[in-house]
This record gives structure tokens, C-alpha cells and sequence, in this order.
């Protein structure tokens, strides 16, 4: 008999409100969500969660794993580990590694790697080269997306010529999506030499030039880690045009300001770059363009980034809830919105069907958590590799209590409690 575990007392959350409500959990989904279900099934174990608050499985859309090549950074382990304590049950995994996951030999390796020690669910992206594109849309029927680089970031993934570009969005498949670096390359390079670090322009170039080819070819672009009002204007009057056009924020867009570089130094230099208030209030008056938020996880050692030649990047898995439960505390967010800009429209963008919400057949992937505890950021060790986070001393309210991962409880508020090779590949061709 397949067993059966009731959490009962709790307020659930969905992208349209919260109630309280019962889950019945039959092995790995859920079977019923509704008041009072102890009477429809008194064979189960019954989890008493009254006082709690219950969130989808958060699906992080865009974070950095470091594996193969950048180990002692982060790995599937250690990453999905992070993950899983920040409330986070599936991660879609970059390419840019060394090698990168460019071909299907790549490909192959990385799949395996995250399948032996992964301790979430997981999709890999497979990356854009000058000369991959029809190696790259061989394997979209397995990959998360397509990353483009059209600016150039950390690895050595850069697609910056238009015969190049127009060929991946050609021939890439129209019902997958091409999530996109969004930094015009030449004005990156430009204003280098004047002394400057990426500044607006780049990327509302970039945008605009992205968002017509989408709209030539009737490929679904995803911008990731917008970070600009200019960016998200383009991309306001894209999607009223049609224009099949998804995007992203990062928590450090939403909660960081260029201001922390000179507190906190390189470890707030990332790519794109933090920017000024006007900026960031932006994001927050335009949180209906926004589809959802991921953390570009990209973790660097502390040595690395003290060195001479600080990499950009930051971690963020085990930050992201934190931070976004705590701006609904300062009500400048719904708990709904939480849940769609981390799990709903994730899951539907990305083609999960199983994924990203509480409803009978999907899968029970569950994050608990107790909106009324305050703490600290940094004050307890991180899962993370890298061990380190730019919000050190931030205090935040709401803690992750209990994560479980379809059906299989695989965190306890302390630790995780899944064993490499828990995860599953989530992409299903």
C-alpha cells in the first residue's frame, strides 16, 4: 500500500491566496487538499503543522552549480543542498562550466554527474555557441532552455555575432525557451576602456535587439536577471505587443543597491551590476512585468573574490525565501506573489507540468515555513560551498521549518536529510 502522510493545520499557499487547508500525500504526490481530510484517511501519519504556513517546492530557474570544473567553488551536492535549505526543491542548472555543456557528450556528463549526487529534482541548460546550433536544438527535448550569452560573462560562452545569434533563434524549437544574457557585448567592451562596469545602456541595447528577433522569429525569449527601469519599459511594451517574452530579477537587484559595493566590496560585484536606487524601486513598482524571481546563484570563494581579479557573481540559494517573505512582512509583497514568482510561472514557463503548485497529481514538493520567526542572515552556517553570502547581518523574518520533496521530507530546519542521487532530472523528453 502506498503510504500516506497528512500535514494538517497549516495555511496553504497558491498564486491566488491562502487558506487553511489538509494535503494528503500518496507516495510522491499529492492526493487532496482540502479542510479537515483526517477522516478520509485515518491509515495516515499525520504531521501537525498548525501555525505554519505551506508554500509550493520554490523552482529556481536560474542558478550556477559549478560543476564540472569549478568544484571547489560549488558542486550538485553542495548546491542542491543549499537549495533544499532555502526551500528550494528544483534547480535549472547554467552551462557555462569547464567544459561547458555545449554537446551532447557535455551534456551527458553533466546529466550524469547531477544525477549521482543531486539531492533535488534538476534540468541543465545547454549553451549557445558560434557554431552549436544544431547540436543545441537536437537536445532541447532534454535540456531546460538554450542560454545565449550575447554578452560575456563568467566561462567562455559568448555569442555576439548576428549569424550566430539568428541561427539559434531559427532553429532552436518554438515551443522551448532561449534564455538570454541580455548585455550588448561591443558597449560592455566600450565603456571598459573609459573606466566604466556595464552600465544601463548595455543591457537596454541588448534588450531591444533580443526582443526583435523574438519577434521575427516567434521564439520564446526569456531576459534573465533584468536589473533596469530602461529593460523593463522594452519589455512592457513587447508583451503588449505579443512579443513571446518572459524575464527574471535576482534578489540582489530587489534587495541590493550599488551602494554595497562600498560596504561589503567584491563581494557585491556580479553581472550584470548592482545598480542605483532609482533602479531598483523600478523592479518593485513593476513587479506585473517581472515573471518570476531566481537567484543566478553564482558562488566564488572568499580568496577568489579578495584576489587581485575579483570573478563576478554571488550565492543566493539559501537567501531568496528569506528575503522575500520578509519584504511581505514589510508589505511590499503578497505571500501569492511569492508563490507565483517562484514557483507558479517557473513551472509554466519552463514546462513543469508537475511542478510549482499544491493540487492533486502534482508533486508533493512542499516547503514549510513560520512567517513570524526573525533572525539573522549569516548567523548560522551555510550549505553552500563558498560559505558566504553579501546579506550577512540582514535580519529577516520567516524561516524555512520543512522542505519535502515529493513526498520524502528532506530537510528538518536544520538539516538535510537527502542523500546524494535523491534528485531527479525534471526535463522528460
Amino acid at each position: 500500500m502506498t503510504q500516506q502522510v497528512l500535514l494538517r493545520g497549516a495555511n496553504v499557499a497558491s498564486a491566488h491566496g491562502v487558506e487553511p487547508l489538509d494535503i494528503l500525500i500518496e507516495g510522491e504526490h499529492i492526493a487532496a487538499v482540502a479542510p479537515r481530510l483526517a477522516g478520509s484517511a485515518p491509515q495516515a501519519e499525520v504531521i501537525d503543522l498548525t501555525g505554519l504556513t505551506v508554500l509550493p517546492g520554490l523552482i529556481d530557474a536560474h542558478v550556477h552549480l559549478r560543476e564540472p570544473g569549478g568544484e571547489h567553488k560549488e558542486d550538485f551536492d553542495s548546491g542542491t543542498r543549499a537549495a533544499l535549505a532555502g526551500g528550494v526543491t528544483t534547480v535549472l542548472a547554467m552551462p557555462n562550466t569547464s567544459p561547458p555543456i555545449t554537446n551532447c557528450d557535455t551534456f551527458e556528463q553533466a546529466n550524469r554527474l547531477a544525477a549521482a549526487k543531486a539531492v533535488c529534482d534538476y534540468g541543465l541548460y545547454i549553451g549557445a555557441t558560434a557554431d552549436n546550433a544544431a547540436e543545441a536544438a537536437s537536445l532541447a527535448d532534454r535540456a531546460a532552455g538554450l542560454k545565449m550569452y550575447v554578452g560575456s560573462s563568467t566561462g567562455s560562452l559568448l555569442v555576439d555575432h548576428f549569424a550566430a545569434q539568428i541561427a539559434h533563434f531559427e532553429g532552436y524549437p518554438a515551443d522551448r525557451v532561449i534564455a538570454v544574457h541580455a548585455e550588448d557585448e561591443a558597449a560592455v567592451r566600450y565603456y571598459a576602456t573609459r573606466g566604466q562596469r556595464r552600465p544601463p545602456i548595455c543591457a537596454a541595447l541588448s534588450v531591444a535587439y533580443l526582443l526583435a528577433l523574438a519577434e521575427q522569429t516567434g521564439r520564446r525569449l526569456h531576459i534573465c536577471h533584468v536589473s533596469t527601469r530602461a529593460e523593463l519599459d522594452l519589455i512592457r511594451e513587447a508583451k503588449a505587443r505579443g512579443v513571446p517574452v518572459t524575464c527574471e530579477a535576482t534578489p540582489h537587484h530587489l534587495f541590493l543597491t550599488l551602494e554595497a559595493e562600498a560596504r561589503i566590496g567584491a563581494l557585491a560585484v556580479c553581472n550584470p551590476p548592482l545598480r542605483e536606487q532609482a533602479d531598483v524601486d523600478a523592479l518593485w513598482a513593476n513587479l506585473d512585468v517581472l515573471d518570476i524571481v531566481a537567484t543566478d546563484h553564482a558562488p566564488h570563494t572568499l580568496d577568489e573574490k579578495r584576489g587581485d581579479q575579483p570573478p563576478s557573481g554571488m550565492p543566493g540559494l539559501e537567501t531568496m525565501l528569506p528575503l522575500l517573505l520578509t519584504a511581505v512582512h514589510e508589505g511590499r509583497l503578497t505571500l501569492p506573489d511569492v508563490v507565483r514568482l517562484t514557483a507558479t510561472r517557473p513551472a509554466e514557463i519552463f514546462g513543469l507540468g508537475r511542478k510549482g503548485r499544491i493540487e492533486p497529481g502534482c508533486d508533493a514538493d512542499l516547503t514549510v515555513v513560520d512567517l513570524s520567526a526573525r533572525w539573522t542572515l549569516g548567523d548560522a552556517p551555510l550549505y553552500t560551498r563558498c560559505g558566504w553570502t553579501p546579506f550577512a547581518g540582514r535580519e529577516v523574518r520567516g524561516r524555512v521549518e520543512r522542505v519535502y520533496l515529493r513526498g520524502r521530507q528532506v530537510f528538518d530546519g536544520e538539516r538535510v536529510l537527502a542523500g546524494p542521487g535523491t534528485g531527479q532530472p525534471v526535463i522528460d523528453s
